[in-house]
């Protein structure tokens, strides 16, 4: 069907530029960074055609931040996926085993507690799981918070016959949106320095830490050239949100920018006086957590505030736009705002292509 008979809201997808950033981030590594593991943050699309699409152009798998959205990428047949997150219930933990029987599954631990679930869970489904400690390296959330706690962690999920020690987790998701080039390098910096401390203790134990897996879209060139991380699990970069694109951009300009590959598709539904639009997407079709959606598509217009199922918008005087009308949104964080969704709408050359099934899971 036409992109101008798609009912709105909808959650549009550029394949084109798409497929561009997918190359952009691939070319990247392959340059700059040879032999360094891509693995996508799924939380960002929940998409398993997507995610296919990243595994095709060299991902080694996908990362998750919840179980159900590892049941989905692995139903989906990415056969290696990441839980980069902590589970504290037995339910979970079982249901993790039991995908660990048809494909690689990784999950994150930072207390002995979660060790001792996992391991039973293995246990009870005759597979094993992949797990990493996860270090606290700035982001004030997850993670143990000495290298000697990380070392003693590990030594305990090695000595477990369920579970595999397979690295550290070192994300600083508070360094993704620090707005200077020059203090997000600053944070990537002392957040490597904590993660090869924890990776030193760990190996003094006799342990291997083959695996130093963090960063995003905001900092991965960071990681990549630290000498320390041999894993990116960058996510937003596929789409590029309005909120990453705040982010002061390298001076040298040898660290690559993305394309806003998704936009929100709304309709102009009232113009009750001049100088006011109101559009059919509000609070229900896209998350405000990090800011309003840009208008950069629509120069002369302005975001004045939402409500359930509208946007209010200020217009000039001069503005011809009457009911009806499309606008394209780009939302202001991406990954909250797919997940209000039920469906990517994939289009090229103002046609729809594909539609791809955005899989929450629960």
């Amino acid at each position: 069907m036409a992109l101008a008979d798609v009912e709105t809201p909808a959650l549009l997808v550029d394949r084109a530029l798409l497929d561009g950033n997918i190359a952009i981030l691939a070319a990247y590594l392959q340059r700059h960074a040879p032999g360094l593991r891509l693995r996508p943050h799924a939380k960002t699309h929940k998409s398993p055609d997507l995610a296919r699409r990243q595994v095709a152009a060299g991902a080694v798998g996908v990362c998750c931040q919840t179980v159900g959205e590892v049941e989905a990428m692995a139903a989906a047949g990415i056969a290696d996926v990441l839980l980069s997150n902590q589970v504290a219930d037995a339910g979970k933990a079982a249901r993790l085993a039991m995908l660990a029987g048809s494909a690689r599954i990784g999950a994150c631990v930072d207390h002995p507690l979660q060790v001792a679930l996992l391991e039973e869970a293995a246990q009870e489904a005759g597979t094993r799981l992949h797990v990493l400690v996860e270090v606290d390296v700035g982001g004030g959330r997850c993670g143990v918070a000495t290298p000697e706690t990380a070392a003693a962690l590990a030594g305990m999920v090695a000595e477990s016959p369920g579970l595999v020690f397979a690295g550290l987790q070192a994300y600083h998701g508070r360094a993704q949106h620090l707005r200077g080039f020059d203090e997000r390098q600053a944070a990537i910096e002392e957040a490597s320095r904590r993660a090869e401390a924890a990776a030193e203790r760990i190996r003094a134990r006799g342990l291997a830490c083959d695996t130093i897996t963090g960063a995003g879209t905001g900092s991965f060139a960071f990681e990549a050239g630290s000498g320390v991380y041999t894993e990116l699990q960058c996510g937003s970069y596929v789409f590029m949100d309005a909120d990453y694109a705040l982010n002061q951009p390298d001076p040298q300009r040898a660290v690559p920018g993305f394309a806003h590959a998704l936009t929100l598709l709304t309709t102009v539904i009232s113009t009750p006086v001049p100088g006011r639009l109101v559009c059919d997407a509000g609070l229900k079709s896209m998350s405000l957590d990090s800011g309003p959606p840009s208008l950069a598509l629509h120069p002369g217009l302005a975001y004045a505030g939402p409500s359930d199922e509208h946007s209010t918008l200020d217009a000039p005087p001069d503005c011809t736009l009457q009911p009806g009308d499309r606008l394209q949104l780009i939302p202001g964080h991406c990954d909250p705002t797919v997940a209000m969704h039920d469906w990517l709408v994939v289009h090229a050359d103002g046609v729809v292509t594909e539609l791809w099934p955005v899989a929450r899971g629960w």
